[in-house]
């Protein structure tokens, strides 16, 4: 039998990622909190769980030296998850912290919800899944698939071919993006009980299927 898959979990300093975490080793990987770029080559796949602020996150990166790191990783496609701020990360800007920059993977910019009376924000809570194309990530879901989001932003891809999926909060928004092996989604996989432990089991199940 295989031995644990080696994941690095990218920790610059914010938040608990401890859910994260347990999430991904009860669907058999060995997780690596990774602080600074040395651990990083060891592994099979990087995830970085965001909370905070855009700007807290490019400039808790940077301190680490983790950007360009990062950056090299994302162009040699090699696998990566971004959950919450480190999906929208990926991106080139945010109207949140408009000095800093993301990892400027993918074009687009991250943008806030709209100020409406009948709009709660931040989104917090369940919310359905409308899935988009193939993913293996979203491999024997329910129909439809209830997640877990606490966001006041969302990425808006200039390349719309990017969405995987999508949601609804008074506005459909792109609830997840992947183009080869990046992948990046805006809802709490770690939070969103048997849904968001399938789609884990389903990304670590596909880092051990060798490329052909």
């Amino acid at each position: 039998m295989a031995g644990p898959l080696r994941l690095a979990m990218i920790d610059y300093g914010s938040g608990n990622l401890r859910s994260v975490e347990k999430a991904l080793q009860h669907a058999g990987a060995d997780v690596i909190r990774c602080e600074s770029p040395e651990l990083m080559g060891t592994c099979a796949a990087i995830v970085l769980p965001g909370v905070g602020s855009f700007g807290d996150c490019a400039r808790s990166l940077e301190e680490r030296g983790l950007t360009q790191p990062l950056r090299d990783w994302l162009a040699a496609d090699r696998p990566y998850l971004g959950i919450c701020l480190g999906y929208q990360i990926l991106f080139d800007t945010s109207e949140e912290s408009p000095e800093a920059r993301g990892l400027a993977h993918w074009q687009g910019k991250v943008v806030r919800f709209p100020e409406r009376k009948d709009l709660k924000v931040p989104h917090m809570g369940w919310n359905s899944l409308e899935l988009r194309g193939q993913d293996p990530v979203f491999d024997k879901l329910p129909d439809p698939a209830f997640v877990y989001f606490v966001h006041s932003y969302y990425p808006v891809p200039s390349d719309d071919s990017l969405v995987t999926a999508r949601s609804t909060h008074g506005i459909a928004f792109a609830a997840a993006c992947r183009r080869g092996n990046i992948r990046g989604v805006q809802f709490h996989p770690e939070k969103s009980q048997a849904t968001g432990l399938r789609m884990l089991q389903n990304f670590v199940n596909e880092l051990r299927i060798p490329n052909t």
